[in-house]
């Protein structure tokens, strides 16, 4: 199927980001949020809108998931199985004070939609809808079947979203082999060349809590078994550690990428000064080249004199593809004697070869629209859904495209303040899917 990105789309999918911006899908991570069901009959209105028929599927009340397959050739589909494109509904919280703008009013200002969730991930939802209800409208196959899918609860690790359905409703991706989602596609400057990062990995989850366990007592009282002071020594070991740099196979063809555009050598012992030409990117991509272990609650005692018998920590940890069982064995040690280690939720890493066929058709449909550019695999220090969908044995990858100015902190707005997206970046994604679903 070939086809040439079409205008109505593009100027669709200001509308349709806008108006998903103004849904509030907060996920605290502890149910308290408003959940995700405005905003999934919101789009499987908009799909059944063009004649698709989307199934609404929640397998917790209110956490909204849409889902809906469009029939494509049947020898691509036979050949390569089906195709998942797939995005969260739901957004982390955001305190208005903090804002220039109110961040669920989708404002338009300096030809950027401001609001929680522009970059992660409505502005990904609302092109995929543009390219889907254009797909729907026009009547055309692509050259495997296509499932697509608006998925809750990604913030709390998908639970009670994609992580349910594969549990559960495994058979609406049944024949999926490969999977396209957050967080890739994305330009960044490069020694005045624009390079686009497809992201090919992802780090892998362990959140976890510690709890210390001492002698209850009056405060007054001399302690030399306090819960409180053995936790916070052992966060304060666990916070400071050094850990080694490690190159992953999509880590290190990156470095090396960037080092041939910038003409900065690539020291292995040493990557700052390469690091440094990445921006605001550096951010991302440094905390790729090891293990992290960053603590992030304290919570002891309920009274000023009483000596509390147990205290507990919560710390999010990182660990690169085959590294989980390492990660886990040195928080164990530097947590120390009487504090318990506690894995709250585990997800898997990612890694998948950039030489891939699917990984070629993003980088034609991204030279098409910007030729010269170059395309280079990354890894992403955070998680996407598509840990969830590797149970199924799909392999996933990150291409939500957008060509970004270059002074723009992306990196920074992700889970920060003031997020928000160039409204000529929605539409040049819009563009750059079009032409790849036509060839996927």
């Amino acid at each position: 199927m070939t086809v040439e990105p079409s205008a109505a789309a593009q100027e669709e999918v200001v509308g349709l980001c806008r108006d998903l911006l103004r849904i509030d899908t907060s996920n605290f991570g502890d149910g308290s949020g408003p959940g995700e069901r405005a905003a999934g009959e919101h789009v499987a209105g908009l799909l059944h809108e063009v004649g698709l028929d989307p199934e609404y599927v929640e397998g917790f009340p209110g956490r909204g998931n849409v889902v809906v397959r469009i029939p494509g050739d049947p020898a691509g589909t036979a050949a390569r199985g089906a195709l998942l494109l797939h995005g969260h509904l739901d957004v982390v919280p955001a305190r208005a004070q903090d804002w220039s703008v109110p961040p669920f009013s989708g404002e338009l200002v300096d030809d950027c939609l401001w609001g929680r969730g522009a970059v992660d991930m409505k502005d990904m939802d609302a092109m995929l809808l543009a390219v889907v209800r254009e797909l729907a409208r026009t009547g055309q196959r692509p050259p495997r079947d296509l499932v697509v899918a608006f998925l809750a609860d990604e913030e709390a690790g998908g639970v009670q979203g994609a992580s349910w359905l594969v549990d559960n409703r495994p058979e609406l991706f049944e024949g999926v082999s490969e999977a396209v989602s957050e967080v890739g596609g994305f330009s960044v400057d490069l020694a005045g060349r624009r390079a686009y990062l497809l992201q090919t990995a992802e780090k892998g989850i362990a959140w976890l809590r510690l709890v210390a366990h001492g002698r209850a007592g009056h405060g007054s009282q001399v302690g030399t078994d306090n819960a409180v002071t053995r936790l916070c020594e052992a966060v304060a070991r666990i916070g400071a550690h050094t850990w080694p740099i490690e190159y992953t196979a999509t880590v290190r063809q990156f470095l090396e990428g960037v080092s041939e555009i910038t003409g900065v050598a690539f020291d292995e012992d040493d990557p700052s000064a390469l690091l440094q030409q990445l921006g605001t990117t550096a951010r991302w991509v440094g905390a790729t080249l090891q293990n992290t272990a960053n603590p992030t609650v304290l919570e002891a005692g309920y009274k000023h004199n009483v000596i509390p018998g147990t205290a507990t920590a919560l710390v999010d940890c990182r660990f690169l593809p085959g590294r989980q069982d390492a990660l886990l064995e040195t928080v164990r040690e530097l947590a120390g004697t009487r504090v318990d280690v506690e894995a709250l939720h585990l997800d898997t890493a990612l890694e998948t070869p950039f030489g891939a066929p699917l990984v070629e058709r993003m980088r034609q449909a991204l030279e098409l629209e910007d030729p010269g550019a170059a395309v280079l695999p990354y890894c992403l220090s955070g998680g996407t859904d598509n840990k969830s969908f590797s149970r199924l044995g799909i392999r996933g990858y990150g291409f939500a495209p957008l060509r970004l100015p270059a002074g723009l902190d992306f990196a920074g707005m992700f889970h920060g303040i003031d997020e928000r997206v160039p409204v000529d970046a929605l539409r040049f994604g819009v563009r750059v899917l079009q032409r790849f679903v036509a060839t996927a």
